[in-house]
């Protein structure tokens, strides 16, 4: 695994970043998010969606659970496991059904489902800082560069 961290002082370069690391999915790419409320998750999953040719609005899935996102240079599920307790409630989401290697797949609050998380998950760590500034942290099974 390889480890990249970077700092940002908004929202507009948290999402620039995420449009910088679309470059880098592709379909099956799972990606597990984990940060405070607030800390900058749907901002980066925004970045990289406008990366993936997305102009669209974009939220968290809290309440939806998943969002879909079609017909971009790759196609992505955004989870929101926030209410997600076990595996079963999980199984009873579909979630499983998105692994089947023909999209991205992010998930917001991974901390929740740490049995879905293995050494092939690409982890993205955000913590706020003082203002608008974040610590991203990045662990990618490749080597990328930005």
């Amino acid at each position: 695994m390889n480890t990249y961290r970077f700092t940002t002082s908004s929202q507009a370069e948290t999402e620039e970043l995420g449009k910088k690391f679309s470059e880098y999915l592709e379909p099956g790419t799972l990606v597990a998010m984990y940060g405070d409320l607030g800390a900058g998750k749907t901002a980066f999953t925004r970045g990289v969606l406008r990366g993936l040719g997305y102009d669209c609005t974009v939220s968290s899935p809290t309440f939806a659970i998943v969002n879909e996102y079609r017909g971009g240079r790759l196609d992505l599920a955004h989870f929101d496991m926030y209410r997600i307790s076990s595996e079963d409630e999980l199984y009873g989401t579909g979630f499983y059904d998105y692994l089947d290697g023909s999209m991205a797949v992010f998930m917001e609050w991974s901390e929740n489902v740490p049995f879905v998380v293995d050494d092939a998950t690409v982890k993205i760590r955000i913590e706020h800082g003082k203002g608008d500034t974040r610590t991203i942290e990045i662990d990618f099974p490749k080597e990328i560069s930005f």
